[in-house]
């Protein structure tokens, strides 16, 4: 990409109109966002003669046009005298629809400069950003992390950022942030006599994981065994039975678990949460997974993102990490049904007249539901009060597509007395799980290498093909269950690259049978095929 240039014409007569009054125009470069790619900005400044008056052009929306009374009144309560003029404020390219305060400092910098108050002479290879307080003070703004990875591929060297969105903007790299608190701090730094030290690079501490531990968990050892699964190989999870059986709590503890993220993961759902204003001067970078546990009477909307300047929705703030649905019969149908394309695709598009959006959405789909409207059925207790056709009813909420990309299914039973009262010996902390968890995912990367699927849900036909070769006693009782379960071909895929997990975290180079026929047991209930 071009390197871009801020530009100024001081002193030169761009045009004159019929009464031989100049024009001075100041170009100074800012960033925009669409979706979470940020694109650079130019706001054009220009003075004219005339009445006075102030224009700001360029599909701005109702915040970018409200920077005409933050900028009058930050000139003036930091010194500066308001030029008497007619002022025109062009955002260029003027077909994108410009939204949020990102570009009061541009246009105050852009406004002084063409009136010969400031000098941008040594900051051609700048960009400035930031909403402006009445009395001069600059606010944090959303959305600076992308941004600035845009400027970085743009050519740009410096940026200046308000002071709270600093360690933020030094997560992208090569760049020399200029950390800004007021407009007056800026003028002494542009004029040289008071220059502002660049932010040092932000640096996160070490701190200990803390959430709820696995070992709270009393029991079900095998949803324990199907969630490690989950864990090491990104797979979807739904986990079925009655109320109270622990289903909410263990998925509340998957966190704990997870695989630690790598850099390039980590700023991908940065970039996600900056973009939704979410981080903060304290933790400006997403350290952990993502668990989003949305309500069930979310709409489609705010499952996928949306709104006339697109937004992330909760499938996009799980980008790495968990979207867990409780209760998930309750969600509406076309709630549901919007997951199939990022459950498939790893991304979300959002069309409008406006243009199109694609959001980054590769998550693990953690779901919970009980089996029946009551919850009871097949309990026991024979408690359950629906009818047959009532069941069915209720099941039918969840469509056969939807219900044929989970890869792991498993029943949670309810707990009988002895195993709540504690005879039962102590269960594996979480620490204990998540180092076999990061084991697995080590082999993985390692086999993908850096240009390959991050973990084993994500394996394509290609690595199908050359890492999930069965042997002969593999391939008979895969060709026995395939009928007998009604597999489809997206269901054979998601058996091999289950028993491809259960081979990494048992350190087996090949899938052996009792691989495989673990792998099985985790399809769909029979309940729910029929």
């Amino acid at each position: 990409m071009e390197v871009l240039r801020n530009g100024i014409n001081r002193g030169k007569v761009l045009k004159n109109d019929r009464k031989g009054a100049s024009i001075v125009v100041c170009c100074v470069t800012s960033l925009g966002l669409r979706g979470v790619e940020g694109y650079p900005v130019t706001a054009e400044c220009a003075l004219s003669g005339g009445l006075p008056a102030f224009d700001v052009v360029g599909l701005p929306d109702a915040a970018v046009r409200e920077a005409r009374e933050r900028v009058r009144s930050a000139i003036k309560s930091s010194g500066f005298d308001f030029p008497v003029s007619r002022i025109t404020v062009n955002l260029a390219p003027a077909d994108r629809r410009k939204a949020g305060t990102v570009y009061d400092l541009p246009i105050l910098v852009g406004i002084l400069a063409a009136g010969g108050q400031l000098s941008l002479k040594k900051e051609r290879d700048s960009v400035f950003l930031g909403e402006l307080s009445l009395d001069g003070r600059l606010r944090p703004v959303s959305g600076v992390l992308p941004m600035a990875l845009a400027a970085r591929r743009a050519g740009v060297t410096r940026v200046f950022v308000p002071a709270d969105n600093a360690p933020e903007a030094t997560l992208a790299d090569g760049l020399e942030v200029i950390p800004v608190g007021t407009v007056r701090e800026l003028a002494d730094h542009l004029s040289g006599q008071a220059p502002i030290p660049p932010a040092p690079l932000w640096q996160a501490e070490q701190a200990p994981i803390q959430g709820p531990d696995f070992s709270e968990v009393k029991g079900q050892e095998q949803a324990r065994r199907a969630l490690e699964i989950a864990a090491a190989g990104g797979h979807h999870v739904l986990m079925s039975g009655s109320p109270g059986s622990g289903k909410s709590m263990m998925a509340k503890r998957l966190p704990g678990i997870l695989p630690d993220m790598t850099r390039a993961e980590a700023l991908a759902c940065t970039e996600i949460y900056s973009v939704m204003g979410l981080t903060t001067r304290e933790h400006p970078m997403v350290r952990r997974r993502p668990f989003r546990s949305p309500h069930h009477t979310i709409s489609a909307a705010g499952m996928t993102g949306g709104g006339t300047n697109p937004r992330p929705g909760e499938i996009s703030l799980s980008h790495n990490g968990v979207l867990f649905l409780d209760e998930l019969p309750e969600f509406r149908a076309d709630v549901l049904e919007v997951l199939r394309q990022p459950l498939e695709d790893g991304q979300t598009q959002i069309s409008r007249a406006s243009g199109s959006v694609t959001y980054p959405s590769r998550f693990m789909l953690v779901c919970a539901m009980n089996p029946c409207k009551c919850g009871w059925y097949g309990h026991p207790s024979g408690r359950c009060t629906c009818t047959e056709q009532a069941v069915r009813r209720y099941l039918s909420r969840l469509s056969g597509p939807m219900l044929d990309r989970i890869d792991i299914c498993v029943d949670v039973p309810s707990l009988d007395y002895d195993e709540l009262s504690g005879a039962a010996p102590p269960a594996e902390r979480s620490e204990v799980i998540r180092a076999r968890v990061n084991a697995a995912r080590a082999v993985q990367t390692a086999r993908y290498g850096p240009d390959g699927p991050p973990c084993n849900a994500q394996m394509g036909p290609r690595e199908l093909r050359g890492h999930c070769q069965l042997d002969r006693p593999c391939q008979q009782l895969i060709r026995d269950a395939y009928d007998r379960l009604g597999l489809t071909a997206r269901g054979y895929d998601r058996i091999l690259r289950v028993a491809r997990t259960i081979a990494d975290l048992d350190g087996a180079e090949d899938i052996a049978v009792h691989h495989l026929a673990e792998a099985l047991q985790y399809r769909l209930p029979e309940y729910l095929r029929g």
